[in-house]
């Protein structure tokens, strides 16, 4: 492996070997660009330290196992090298002023199926494996967390699982592209709710779903949706404060009926959703146990996660500044 202190700037990783941000690139005959014939893992920092990169690996040895991919490196090698480069390019980013807290990155690890054979002279290639950082996108978000996001149910479902495994994490996304399209349309700003064709909610685009009603927590089972790390992570500060949780298919009607709604997700860790098919969620507000639960999380990651989003989305507005 090149070393990092040889490259200037921002650097990322690609089949063993550190490069420039602007030398890193897939070939356009590549099956992960082609056919979306990809596995991926999106993490993020807090103050330069990745977060759960062991929860990550093991659900990233799962995708590959799912799909039949078999790269060089195993998941471990693969964080290590992620932590490297989360190091060094966190500190690229601005410092921010104290005592705010620093920005932070997140970070993908994708691994393709390589060469397509039909585009390579008929012989294809071995899985291609890349990681990179990219500083976290805070003004998405970050008025999200003092007045929650509007949800819309859309007509395009959940992938089924004839179609490849819902646990596996996988890059073929034009379902939720197409979704979203669809929530904008109906309500600017909004995010779609996936359902399977039968009716359970599965997740939004970006986050998994969870909704609490009489003071309980309840989510979608794994054969629902895709299990997330940060939904895992909500469940042990859950339970550890004392709030019930419960796994069991939802409906469109259940969230209707809910008290509040909780998105959980990578980057932002944990939101609310305070309208749902234009309709308030309780009294269209962020509750009482998404501040319980975004206070755990603070104390998770040792950060105000909601005031990090909030100085750094700032600083991205002011003039003469670049996201």
């Amino acid at each position: 492996m090149d070393a990092l202190d040889q490259i200037e700037g921002e650097v990322a990783w690609l089949d063993g070997r550190f490069c420039g941000r602007g030398q890193f690139a897939v070939p356009a005959g590549d099956a992960g660009f082609v056919m979306g014939a990809t596995v991926t893992e999106q993490l993020r920092t807090f103050r330069g330290r990745l977060f759960e990169p062991g929860s990550h690996a093991r659900r990233l040895a799962s995708s590959l196992c799912l799909t039949g991919l078999e790269p060089r490196f195993a998941p471990e090698e693969l964080m290590a090298v992620a932590q490297q480069l989360a190091t060094h390019n966190h500190a690229l980013l601005p410092t921010g002023v104290a005592p705010s807290p620093p920005a932070d990155l997140g970070l993908v690890i994708f691994v393709t199926a390589g060469d397509l054979a039909s585009q390579h002279g008929g012989c294809s290639g071995e899985p291609r494996v890349g990681i990179h950082t990219f500083p976290l996108a805070f003004r998405l978000w970050a008025a999200a967390y003092a007045s929650g996001v509007a949800l819309r149910s859309v007509s395009v479902t959940q992938v089924p699982q004839t179609c490849w495994p819902l646990a596996a994490k996988v890059r073929s996304r034009l379902h939720y592209f197409l979704a979203d399209r669809e929530a904008a349309a109906a309500e600017p700003g909004s995010r779609a709710i996936l359902a399977h064709a039968d009716g359970r909610i599965s997740e939004t685009s970006t986050a998994n779903i969870a909704m609490v009603i009489g003071g309980r927590i309840l989510v979608p089972p794994s054969a629902d949706a895709l299990a997330g790390i940060s939904l895992n992570c909500t469940r042990q500060l859950a339970r550890g404060a004392g709030i019930a949780w419960d796994e069991r298919s939802l409906t469109l009607a259940d969230l209707a009926a809910a008290d509040e709604i909780l998105l959980t997700s990578t980057p932002s860790c944990l939101l609310s959703a305070t309208r749902l098919d234009g309709r308030a969620v309780g009294d269209g507000r962020p509750g009482p146990i998404f501040h319980r639960l975004l206070a755990a999380w603070n104390e998770l990651a040792g950060i105000d996660i909601a005031a990090q989003a909030r100085h750094h989305a700032a600083i991205d507005h002011q003039p003469g500044t670049t996201s």
